[in-house]
Formats: C-alpha cells, sequence, structure tokens
C-alpha cells in the first residue's frame, strides 16, 4: 500500500499536489489560484473514497475516532447551545411582537423558522465549529507533519504500509463535519421548541397548528436543499483548513498565512453555498 500524502507533500508525481511552473503577472496567480483549489476538489475526492473504504474504516476505527469526534464537538456543544438559545428567544420576541403590531402574527413563527432555523443557525454552526475545532485541529495537523518530515518519518510511514491521509487527515475531517452536523441538528431542534414555547407556552393547545406550519417549510425540496446546505458546509470549514495546510507544508510558511488563506477560502465558499440555498429556498 502506497503513502497518499507522503507522495502530496514530497510532490513526487502522480497526485495533483504538484506545483505549476511559475509565471508571473495575474496569469501566474490565476494559474496558482485555479491549481489551490482543485487541490482542494481533489483532496475531498480521495478522502470521500477512503472513508467509504472498508479497509480505511476499519483502520480509523483501530484509532480511537470517537475520542476525536468528542473532543471536537463535545467542548462546545453546551455554549453554542447556550447562545442560540439565548438568541433564539430575543429574535422570536421581537418577531412576534412587530408581527402582531401588525396585524401579520399568523405569519410570525414562519418567518422565525425561515430566518432563524434554514438561514442563521446552520451558518453560525459551520463558523463556530472553523474557529474553535477545524482550523485548530489543522494547526495540529501541520505540527504533526512537520515533525513527520523532519524526523524522516514518512519514508518510514510509506515502508510500514500506513497511509497518514487515513490515520492523521481523514479522522479530522470527519470530527468537523461532525461537530458542524451536531451544532446544527442540536440547536435547531432547540430553536423550534423555544419558539412553540415563546408563543404557545407550556401547552398542547397550539401544537397541530405549529406543526402543520413547520411541515408547510419543510416541504421536500425545501429540507433537501437544507440537508444539503449543512452538508456542504461541514464539508467546507473541515476540508479547507486541511487542504491548506497541506498545500504549505513542503514550503516554510507562517501558520497565520496559512490560516489567513483558509479562513478566505472557507468564506468565499460558505458565501456560495448561502447564495445557492437562497436561490433554491426563495426563487
Amino acid at each position: 500500500m502506497r503513502c497518499p500524502l507522503a507522495r502530496w507533500l514530497a510532490y513526487d508525481g502522480g497526485m495533483a499536489f504538484k506545483r505549476p511552473a511559475r509565471v508571473d503577472g495575474l496569469t501566474g496567480w490565476l494559474t496558482a489560484w485555479l491549481t489551490g483549489w482543485w487541490q482542494t476538489v481533489h483532496l475531498g475526492a480521495v478522502l470521500l473514497v477512503l472513508a467509504l473504504s472498508p479497509a480505511a474504516q476499519a483502520a480509523i476505527w483501530r484509532r480511537p475516532l470517537a475520542w476525536r469526534l468528542v473532543a471536537a464537538s463535545g467542548p462546545m456543544l453546551a455554549g453554542f447551545s447556550v447562545v442560540s438559545a439565548v438568541i433564539s428567544l430575543v429574535v422570536t420576541r421581537i418577531v412576534t411582537v412587530t408581527a402582531l403590531g401588525y396585524g401579520l402574527s399568523q405569519y410570525a413563527l414562519e418567518m422565525v423558522v425561515r430566518v432563524l432555523v434554514l438561514e442563521l443557525i446552520p451558518l453560525a454552526a459551520a463558523l463556530f465549529a472553523a474557529l474553535r475545532a477545524t482550523l485548530p485541529m489543522a494547526a495540529e495537523l501541520a505540527s504533526e507533519l512537520a515533525a513527520l518530515r523532519a524526523s524522516g518519518g514518512l519514508d518510514a510511514l510509506r515502508q510500514q504500509g500506513r497511509d497518514p491521509l487515513v490515520e492523521a487527515v481523514l479522522p479530522r475531517v470527519l470530527a468537523g463535519m461532525f461537530a458542524v452536523l451536531l451544532l446544527a441538528t442540536v440547536s435547531c431542534a432547540l430553536t423550534l421548541l423555544l419558539a412553540y414555547l415563546s408563543v404557545h407556552g407550556f401547552t398542547l393547545g397550539g401544537f397541530d397548528g405549529y406543526t402543520r406550519t413547520v411541515g408547510r417549510i419543510f416541504n421536500p425540496a425545501l429540507s433537501l436543499i437544507f440537508g444539503l446546505k449543512v452538508l456542504l458546509l461541514s464539508g467546507a470549514v473541515s476540508l479547507i483548513p486541511v487542504a491548506s495546510v497541506l498545500q504549505a507544508a513542503p514550503r516554510p510558511r507562517s501558520r497565520a498565512s496559512v490560516e489567513l488563506q483558509s479562513l478566505v477560502r472557507m468564506f468565499l465558499v460558505i458565501l456560495l453555498i448561502e447564495a445557492a440555498s437562497l436561490v433554491g429556498n426563495y426563487y
């Protein structure tokens, strides 16, 4: 078994992470920019294949993947849930009072669900997970790769038939995706519960109408778009920092430079995902 990560870092052919020849000016910048994005997409495809491979799954589960999942999402779950609950209560109160003043109280809950559950909470979960989990894990990966390169560990792993892409990179990407999905799921469910309690109180009298409103919003098409949006956001904030680290690994670059590149790429992808989601939801 060959070591894809070692080949990527060594640039010894066969992989997409080989740098193009340097060309000055706009052409060179555009070539490097497109190459960086292609490398990120290529890495995502490779990790997807590895994640679906039985051999890779066995190798991951022999390592404490469950511990990494808990370490990535556990410390920030309670804090993010509390913050999202407070914001949900405030926004729900503002929307319901404003709608009542204009005689549009029947649309208040639908607006709350659309604004908070469909748009704000998934975006906030992705950004929060990026700052608290995926970027620190990418920095940790950079340190590990630097130590391996300095000690010749990549060659040793290759000779042993072990793949750092499976043992070091894939668990971090999966943990980042899991963190975003968990934060978004818990916070969306909590927001739906708090929205009902804010309007109807501790009674089941409005449960039928509330479920009809939520069901009318989450029709099959919108549910599909919402699920794809959360999945793509989780993939973006998990994959891009790792890809930036792998691209910068063979060259001496500061940690701040790598993190800045990751943030710029993440924000661009998140913006495109949000724009596509809005088009799919409302046009």
